[in-house]
């Protein structure tokens, strides 16, 4: 926290902030674009670098197989991959500024939690109702079903973050309510997965577990326009967000609305975390880690170098972590969410370390 404070404190002061150098930010660049191909070229079945490139280009002296391969499942993978984890860093970002706690991630104000009953409402709760014949005929247990019931849950859990935020005036207070609803939804799965049979059960699992192979070319337009949406709303606000690192008192005194401010970064961040949770299920750590690598590599807490920092981060991290999950030359495949567990946990370790460390050293 001292580091965000001091930095922010610079910023206002007649001494300008550090800036990252070139060879930072070519490394930032390069690092999702070489993520990015590899995930075209890595997994059950291994696809030289040149036959990738010649697919992109329409070549069809391609082989077919891998040619569908890699337009049809591994493309739209890597697409949801890299703007997955640019949303998660950007809404974890603020979250972390909003609530100045470096252990904020998006899914605090319990949007995964509404998301998740959403899913298994659908999965679980209408055998438990015994419409099961319905869903049968409607066939809403495929992938644009789950979609829109995490969407429906998500949304109603942003409806009640929103009321109680424009009526409260306190961070904290916010942050406890949105781990309730995170409680009472988890109860509620809980309760409708002692009622449900092994197979349904067996079906919400597979989509906790997170996966970025959901999205296909037909859910895509929905999926980026929601994604970038979110991240727009986020990079108009940079100025306001670096105000609130030295708090509220001070942000109101640069002329900031506070409360409008935290009402939209609600919306961007719900927005960002809704939407990956609806199509690749509730996709853990990358929130919270992908902006302190950020501050990390750069070196600052000024948002106008770290929003176009985690997002090229999340996106780089996103694709090696999806990469890694697929066991590149073997059938094998990990659930994301482990693997994004192991990638970012020691980073929340560290980040602990240090806060340990600097607050011993204050004293």
């Amino acid at each position: 926290m001292k580091g965000w404070r001091g930095e922010a404190a610079v910023e206002r002061g007649s001494h300008p902030l550090p800036q990252p150098g070139k060879g930072v930010w070519g490394f930032l660049l390069l690092a999702p674009f070489t993520a990015f191909v590899l995930e075209l070229a890595l997994g059950s079945v291994l696809i030289p670098l040149g036959c990738v490139f010649s697919s992109l280009a329409g070549d069809e002296d391609v082989p077919e197989g891998w040619r569908q391969i890699v337009l049809l499942f591994r493309l739209p993978r890597a697409i949801t991959a890299m703007l997955s984890g640019a949303a998660l860093g950007m809404a974890g970002l603020k979250m972390q500024t909003l609530f100045r706690n470096p252990l904020a991630d998006p899914f605090v104000l319990g949007i995964s939690s509404g998301a998740g009953l959403g899913v298994a409402v659908l999965v679980m709760g209408f055998w438990t109702l015994g419409w099961n014949g319905y869903l049968e005929k409607s066939h809403m247990l495929g992938a644009a079903g789950i979609i829109a019931a995490a969407t429906i849950g998500a949304l109603g859990a942003l409806c009640i973050v929103l009321v109680i935020a424009h009526r409260v005036e306190s961070n904290l207070t916010l942050l406890i309510v949105g781990l309730m609803i995170g409680y009472i939804t988890n109860s509620l799965v809980s309760i409708l997965m002692q009622f449900s049979l092994d197979v349904q059960m067996q079906t919400y699992i597979a989509w906790t577990f997170g996966s970025f192979a959901a999205v296909t070319w037909h859910h895509m337009p929905f999926f980026v326009v929601a994604v970038l949406a979110g991240i727009v709303m986020g990079g108009v606000i940079i100025k306001p967000l670096n105000a609130l690192l030295l708090g509220e008192g001070y942000a109101r005194s640069m002329g900031v609305n506070v409360k409008g401010i935290r009402l939209w970064i609600i919306l961007g961040t719900s927005l960002l975390a809704g939407s990956v949770s609806a199509y690749c299920g509730p996709i853990g750590f990358l929130g919270i880690a992908v902006p302190h690598l950020s501050r990390l590599l750069l070196r600052t807490s000024d948002h106008r170098a770290l929003v176009p920092g985690v997002i090229l981060i999340g996106g780089a991290v996103a694709l090696i972590a999806d990469v890694l999950s697929q066991v590149p030359g073997t059938r094998i495949v990990l659930p994301l969410n482990a693997v994004t567990s192991l990638m970012g946990a020691p980073v929340v370790i560290g980040v602990i370390l240090h806060r340990h460390q600097a607050m011993e050293a204050g004293s």
